[in-house]
């Protein structure tokens, strides 16, 4: 992995996870406002992000504008009600319906997580997007390996969810603060790992190898047909 791809990989983290976390104590203890209002405010750069996301790509993510729509219902709902542990939950919430969402769209014909997982596994490529496509219609194996990243991701907000809520309620909020980002992270992580090794994987080396067999087979249509290699195979001078 270049450098690149773990700055781009490491400022959604930093982002979503360090910029509310910081901003949270230094509205609170720096400027002293209220645990609400801090909570609130510091969930206005995710909320943008996300925004930025939907606007920059110029296409609709499922998944992203999802989280939008949570973020944007939780912070409205919160500051109405003004108390600072349901703000708290309001996170479980986001997880839940994520991960309920993701959950559903294991049926369809493209779950959540694909958006996600096809750069992943195809880095881009025409071939391997054009692999992938073939695949996903042809092949049960594909598509339920390809199912199963997506009930993994949605098996994990849920677990999520559940700690947070019993957190929330149970824990201070300046410690539930911190440890709501850690519980996120660990969730992240746990789903990268288990999704990456029973899904992602397996589905990269099916790509390549499909990738490698619609190559192969497109070169023989081409040394089969007008000045291929039976073309080439008549001698030199032939007929002259």
């Amino acid at each position: 992995m270049s450098g690149k791809d773990v700055l781009r990989s490491i400022v959604p983290l930093i982002v979503d996870a360090g910029i509310p976390i910081g901003s949270y104590y230094v509205l609170k203890d720096g400027f002293g406002l209220s645990t609400v209002a801090a909570l609130g405010w510091s969930s206005v750069v995710p909320a943008l992000r996300t925004v930025w996301d939907l606007v920059a790509s110029r296409r609709v993510n499922g998944l992203a504008l999802l989280i939008l729509v949570v973020n944007v219902v939780g912070l409205a709902m919160t500051a109405v009600a003004g108390d600072a542990r349901l703000m708290m939950a309001k996170d479980s919430a986001v997880s839940s319906t994520i991960g309920i969402a993701i959950l559903l769209s294991v049926r369809s014909k493209r779950p959540l997580m694909t958006a996600g997982l096809k750069p992943f596994v195809t880095r881009g490529s025409a071939a391997g997007d054009a692999a992938w496509d073939r695949l996903q219609a042809e092949s049960a194996a594909f598509r339920r390996i390809e199912r199963r990243f997506s009930a993994i991701w949605g098996a994990a907000l849920l677990t999520e969810c559940v700690l947070k809520v019993v957190g929330a309620y149970t824990l201070p909020v300046d410690t539930m603060v911190w440890l709501g980002t850690v519980m996120t992270v660990v969730a992240i992580l746990v789903a990268m790992v288990l999704g990456g090794g029973s899904c992602a994987d397996p589905m990269e080396k099916m790509v390549a190898a499909e990738a490698g067999r619609m190559a192969g087979a497109d070169g023989a249509v081409d040394e089969s047909g007008p000045g291929g290699a039976a073309a080439a195979a008549e001698p030199v001078g032939a007929g002259g």
